[in-house]
Parts: structure tokens; sequence; C-alpha cells
């Protein structure tokens, strides 16, 4: 964009020049909805982009206030501080204390990092009319709403939220949510807007460090889809990363495992499957079998804490005692037409048989509710294999088990579940697993064989015949 003069109040500055954006990083600075997302592969000039961004909006508009974040301060010092020092040099001030740039107009940028939800505190109660998250995906969802309710402020000033982020991190289903364009309530579709960025739009980058493309494709498979092809569906580390969620298969339950929900005929078979929780939310789920051995998650009842917005705060239990939690577990099973007047065998984690107190135990409790389970197998590594089984397509693409599109905890949860660093064929039980485990209970208690692979383009496959011999 060329040379950019830089004066306030008749003071005259040096010419700032700034160098040429790629067309993503164009369109990433003449964007006008409300939440920018700046996203894709690695190496794509993100960074870059919002050190410019915020430098121009203070420059444009006397008095506006940006506040930049990242997940940790040496990043904020590596990835901004010191390159807009440099940037900055003569035009700006930089106070170490305050953590801030301040501009003669009276613009500042100030830097913040958020590495838990208790570094939340820190931003309580601030206005700022601009904010750029940086690398957004290692951000939880609840972190991110957090800190955009802070884009506010009585005055003229663009009110924007940037977000730059790569595939992968606690971020990652939200962010992919609002990639494809599949809102919710209250989300207005005019004020998101999508940018994908790859290595390739870079050409500095690739001029600077010709073998960059190369170490892209070195890496791991999923890695390198996410980290060089921008491919949202996986990334390194996901536990399940078999798990699809693909709307253009819904009619035809191929190659996705959440289809719209239906009410399971008479003869299918209902059970259900817990895993108790207190500060940490318990997670009941009903399955309906098929004649075939195909399980669906047909409902399930979640205790997770909501914040205003009516938003599950993950991994806030609702703090229920258990009185309160078998006593609404009977009631969905005498009201709900789905599950009333059936046989309903469940499965449950086998601590709650432990005394909790005087003796009595959280299986005691369910008792005097009449609601019974049986105790499940806790053998995690197994128990996660029959998981993994079930989720596995077969030659003509289709999975041994189905979650309806109704089960928003299942479907919010699972797909972020990755890896134990430290036992690397278990699950990471420090996330929000609870669905996963009373969902590993259940699998346990019929396991089936692994399966053929899938293979979507086997040559003279006919998906319209093998659909019509396959269940409805």
């Amino acid at each position: 964009m060329g040379n950019i003069s830089c004066d306030n109040q008749g003071k005259a500055y040096r010419a700032l020049s700034m160098p040429r954006p790629n067309p993503r990083q164009r369109l990433f600075f003449q964007a006008k909805q409300k939440y920018v997302i700046f996203g894709g592969a690695r190496g794509g000039g993100k960074s870059w982009a919002v050190r410019w961004k915020a430098a121009l909006l203070c420059f444009r508009y006397p008095g506006i206030r940006v506040l930049i974040m990242r997940r940790s301060y040496p990043e904020l010092l590596a990835n901004h501080i010191h390159p807009l020092k440099q940037l900055l040099h003569g035009l700006a001030d930089y106070n170490g204390t305050e953590h801030e740039f301040r501009f003669p107009n009276g613009s500042t940028i100030k830097f913040m990092y958020c590495a838990c939800d208790d570094d939340l505190l820190n931003i309580q109660g601030h206005e700022y009319d601009v904010i750029a998250i940086d690398e957004a995906t290692q951000m939880s969802e609840y972190q991110i709403k957090t800190i955009a309710v802070c884009v506010r402020g009585a005055n003229s000033f663009p009110k924007r939220l940037y977000m730059t982020c790569n595939p992968g991190g606690k971020g990652h289903q939200y962010i992919k949510r609002l990639k494809d364009r599949r809102f919710k309530e209250g989300e207005d579709p005019e004020d998101y807007l999508f940018i994908q960025s790859l290595v390739t739009d870079n050409a500095v980058l690739l001029r600077q460090q010709p073998d960059y493309v190369a170490q892209l494709k070195a890496l791991p498979p999923k890695m390198r889809d996410a980290w060089l092809y921008g491919n949202w569906d996986v990334y390194e580390g996901q536990f399940f990363e078999e798990f699809t969620d693909d709307p253009s298969h819904y009619a035809d339950k191929r190659f996705t495992h959440v289809i719209p929900p239906f009410e399971p005929p008479r003869g299918w078979k209902i059970y259900r499957s817990f895993d108790w929780g207190y500060a940490r939310p318990f997670s009941c789920a009903w399955w309906a079998v098929d004649y075939d051995g195909v399980i669906y998650r047909i409902l399930e009842l979640y205790g997770c804490r909501k914040d205003r917005d009516g938003q599950d705060i993950p991994n806030e239990g609702v703090k229920w005692i258990d009185d309160k939690i078998f006593s609404e577990i009977a009631r969905m099973e005498r009201e709900h037409p789905w599950l009333a007047g059936k046989s309903i065998q469940g499965v449950a984690d086998p601590s709650i048989w432990a005394g909790a107190e005087n003796g009595v135990s959280r299986y005691d409790v369910a008792v005097r509710h009449r609601v019974y389970f049986e105790k499940g197998n806790n053998d995690r590594i197994p128990g996660w294999m029959q998981c993994h089984y079930r989720l596995a397509f077969d030659e003509n693409g289709y999975p041994m088990m189905y979650v309806f599109n109704t089960c928003a905890a299942f479907l919010r949860t699972i797909p972020l579940l990755s890896y134990d660093q430290h036992a690397p064929e278990d699950l990471d039980s420090s996330q929000e697993d609870h669905a996963a485990d009373e969902w590993r209970y259940f699998c346990m208690t019929d396991p089936i064989q692994p399966r053929m692979a899938a293979a979507e383009t086997k040559p003279g496959f006919d998906p319209l015949n093998q659909f019509a011999r396959r269940r409805k």
C-alpha cells in the first residue's frame, strides 16, 4: 500500500512504508464484518497482517483502543511486541509496565495473554474498540466469547474482533463451525467472514525460506493436512480422528456419523449409559440398537453449567446431588415418548457402587428412583478400541454407530479430545471426556470385531443400490 504519512496536531513524523499485502491479507485489511477470521495453514502471513492492521487503525482513528491477545506473554513478545517496536520506532511509545503502545493522537495498542480461564479476570470490565486474538484456536470457545464481550464502546470507531488461527487446539470446533457457517440462534451470518490463508499466499516467506513448503510436506499426514493445506476436518493428536459430521450425507447415512433424529422403531432395544460428575459434568445417554447391531445415540442428559447466553461452560458441572440426577433420569424415562414404557438396560461408571455417605452408594440412590445399572467395564484401551471399531466405515461407507444431531454435548466434546502425551494409546483424561467415558462403557457391553476399511471410490460402487439393500 506504499508510504503512510503519520502526523498529529501538525507535528510531522517519518513516513511509514508498508509492504504490498498479498491478496488474502488485502481482504483482511478491507473486511468490514464485526468478526473476521483469518485462518488456514501455517505461514500465511496472519500475524504480520494483525500488526499492520492494529497500527493502521491507530493512525486512522485518534483515541481508538486496540487489544492484541495470544496464549502466552512470550508469544506476544516474539510475534508482536518486538516487531512493532521496530515498526513504530519514533511513531509511538511503548510502556513496558502497562504492555501498551501509546500514540501521540491518543490511540493505544495493548497486549494481554490468556493461558487459562483465570486470566480472563484481567480483562473483565475492560472496553476495546478492536480486539485481535492471534492463534485463536489455542483458546477455548468460552475464552473467545468472554474476550469478545469486551468489544464495545460509545463512540464511532469500528468495532471488530479479528481472529487468526490454524486447525487444531481447544477452539478448533468452534472456529470450524463459524468457518462452515453453521450459525446458532443469535449469531448474524452477515457479521462473520472467514478468509482462507495458505503458505503459498506468502510470497515473501517463500522467497526468504524456499524450503518451508518441503518442511511442511515432511510432517505426519494429519499435521501436514492441517498446516500445509488448511484442512479443518482433522488435526494431529485428535483422538477420534475418524469421527465425521457431513450434512451432505445425512440422507443416505454414508460417510457420516451424524444424522437427523427419528423415532426408533418399536422392535429396537434401548440402553442407557452413565458417567457420574458433580464439579465436572455428569453424562447420561440413551442408545437405540437396530437389528444389525448398529447403535444410535438418540438422547442425552448432560450436567454442564451454562453461561448467560445458555451456552455450555466447558467442563464445569451443575453440581447436582445424586437424588436430583437420578430423579431427572427417571422423569425422562417416564415422560419421553421414545423411552416411556420401554425396558431399558443401563451401564455405568463402576465408581458409583463405592460408598459415598453413611454407607449409601450412588447406585443405591439410583435404585431408589428405579434407575438400574450394571457395572461398566473400565478397561480403557480395549474400551477406546471398541469406540474406534464402531466409528469405522465398512467397504460401502457405513459405520456401526450414529449420533442424532440433537446430542449437543457429544458433538461438542468428542471432536476436541486428544491423546495422552504420557500414555500414547490412551485419551487425555484431563479433558472434557465425560460423554466419551459413558460411550466407552456402553460399547464394552457388546464388543465387536474390527471391520474392513471403507473405500468410497471403489470401482463400480453404486451408492443408491447399496443403500437400497441396507437398513432404512
